[in-house]
């Protein structure tokens, strides 16, 4: 189970670097330029992240969340429930499903420790509106880990967001839609909604990425 953590953790680093602007609309490059200056940003930042983690939330927030489509991804969540669950309560969940993924994704950077990362080799424009791009995540002493992150294209903007990451073959979308399936269907939509926002209650700290290292 950690080392399944471990590898979203690190992986999910990049899924907000998976986007492409109307005026580069070509994932694939856009995806290795975008994760390169995302993470100059980290380092450049290191000290003053030492100091005060939560500066992560302001780096998700102003860099990376603006080219993830988190309405399409609160959506697949809720997958089939999105027909049941009261529909003035569904704005509500993509606002809070908004600060959770901000949240989720700085606790997720705290694992970044500079891993290398290898992309797959340029390619054309997909004519379609999705998009897969795969990369290697290579850190010294341990195994490679195998990614690859999900796009879609907004046809009236030109604009590839991300939306999903498969690590290792598990996909993160999915994990999140089995992990509150059930809660949807016995306590509802408010329920989930209360479990994110205690979440997003949470400090961001670094102090859980270095016990899971000294503990493995």
């Amino acid at each position: 189970m950690k080392q399944l953590t471990r590898i979203f953790s690190v992986a999910v680093i990049l899924i907000f670097s998976s986007v492409a602007s109307a005026e580069e609309v070509n994932p694939y490059k856009l995806l290795e330029d975008v994760a390169t200056k995302t993470f100059a940003r980290i380092k450049d930042e290191h000290a003053e992240i030492q100091k005060d983690p939560e500066i992560l939330r302001t780096i998700i927030e102003q860099d990376l969340l603006p080219y993830i489509d988190y309405n399409f991804a609160a959506l697949k969540v809720l997958g089939k429930h999105f027909r049941t669950v009261p529909k003035e309560k569904i704005p509500e969940f993509i606002q809070v499903f908004r600060e959770y993924l901000i949240t989720t994704y700085a606790l997720a950077l705290t694992y970044y420790n500079g891993q290398d990362v290898i992309f797959q080799p340029m390619q054309d424009t997909p004519e379609d509106k999705t998009a897969t791009v795969r990369a290697v995540v290579r850190e010294p002493g341990r195994p490679d880990i195998k990614i690859s992150f999900k796009l879609r294209k907004n046809t009236k903007t030109n604009e590839w967001k991300a939306y999903d990451m498969v690590a290792e073959g598990i996909s993160l979308l999915s994990s999140k839609q089995s992990e509150y399936e059930s809660i949807l269907r016995q306590d509802g939509i408010q329920k989930v909604i209360d479990i994110m926002k205690e979440k997003i209650a949470q400090p961001i700290t670094l102090e859980q990425a270095k016990k899971e290292e000294i503990s493995e």
